[in-house]
């Protein structure tokens, strides 16, 4: 038999190389088949995590891709939230208060008018205190204690201060109750009716005086020109009646028997005379002259003054 060794181990050398080839093919086509995770099978092990890397010097520099992720923002922990204001406490009741403001003061009346003066607004506070019943007579712009006592009652009764002095709230309260005056108002002929005149009166210039009325009437030619209220002298001093004529004029005359004064005085009679007469403006009918015939309305007899002469009549008659 002469079969040749050598040939046997080239046949197996190839045989061996042909399974390895096969063996290879097999490996490579399995390696296509590779199923995803979770498939059927058993479950592969998820790979360990890795520990984190050390940050670099510059993390958080913002530079690159080199910084160090954070959390993700669901495992982050809430940030804290700023608190809210609280209400103000309460002041300790111990504790010392704040001062209160001072009340405002209540603005102090002025005097306007007063016991004394003698003005164009006094005859208008008199004619308006008239129209309400607290003056009982014309006005004669001088302020006295008839005026004095008729303030005082208008300030009583809307419970006023009853100082009788015409101050800014008594005064705005008067003018909220009445109406301006009118001409007449301010100044009537007479506080009372004059009396028919006496026959001696009716020719000439006369001044013509009744006692029965309290009237003194200037008269040209039987016109009466100007009426004014008037008053006499006392029991003890009367006022003498008749026909006299004027003597003497003298306009800031003061007795020289009395030491008063005498303003606008026209003599008829001894040193009786026709005169204006504070006293009487102020007092009203309350008092008397020393025998004279007294005029209470200044701007009515300085009037006069001026129109009678030396010579014109007087008459005084009952």
């Amino acid at each position: 038999m002469g079969t040749v060794r050598t040939g046997g181990r080239a046949g197996r050398r190839r045989a061996a190389a042909a399974a390895a080839g096969v063996l290879a093919l097999t490996a490579l086509t399995a390696g296509c088949r590779v199923e995803p995770a979770g498939a059927a099978g058993a479950p592969s092990t998820p790979p360990a995590p890795s520990a984190p890397a050390a940050p670099s010097e510059d993390a958080g520099s913002g530079e690159g891709e080199s910084a160090v992720p954070g959390p993700p923002a669901s495992s982050r922990p809430p940030s804290p939230e700023p608190p809210e204001p609280s209400a103000p406490a309460a002041p300790d009741s111990a504790s010392p208060s704040a001062p209160e403001p001072a009340p405002t003061p209540t603005p102090v009346a002025k005097t306007l008018m007063k016991t004394g003066d003698s003005s164009e607004r006094v005859r208008e506070l008199q004619a308006r205190l008239r129209q309400i019943g607290h003056f009982g007579r014309g006005p004669t712009g001088y302020y006295g204690t008839t005026t004095e006592a008729s303030v005082r009652s208008f300030q009583a009764k809307r419970a006023l201060p009853s100082t009788g002095r015409t101050d800014t709230v008594t005064w705005e309260r008067l003018l909220g109750m009445t109406r301006k005056p009118s001409a007449d108002e301010l100044r009537p002929p007479t506080e009372r009716e004059p009396s028919k005149p006496d026959p001696r009166c009716l020719e000439g210039r006369v001044l013509c005086i009744s006692k029965s009325s309290r009237t003194l009437v200037w008269m040209i030619d039987g016109r009466a020109v100007s009426a004014m209220d008037v008053r006499f002298g006392s029991e003890y001093t009367p006022t003498r009646e008749g026909t006299f004529s004027v003597y003497w004029k003298s306009r800031h005359h003061v007795s020289t028997l009395y030491d008063s004064p005498m303003p606008y005085a026209m003599f008829f009679s001894g040193g009786q005379a026709v005169h204006y007469s504070s006293d009487f403006a102020a007092r009203g009918y309350a008092g008397a002259s020393h025998g004279c015939v007294n005029v209470r309305d200044e701007a009515k007899i300085a009037a006069l003054y001026a129109q009678v002469k030396d010579g014109d009549k007087v008459v005084v008659y009952k």
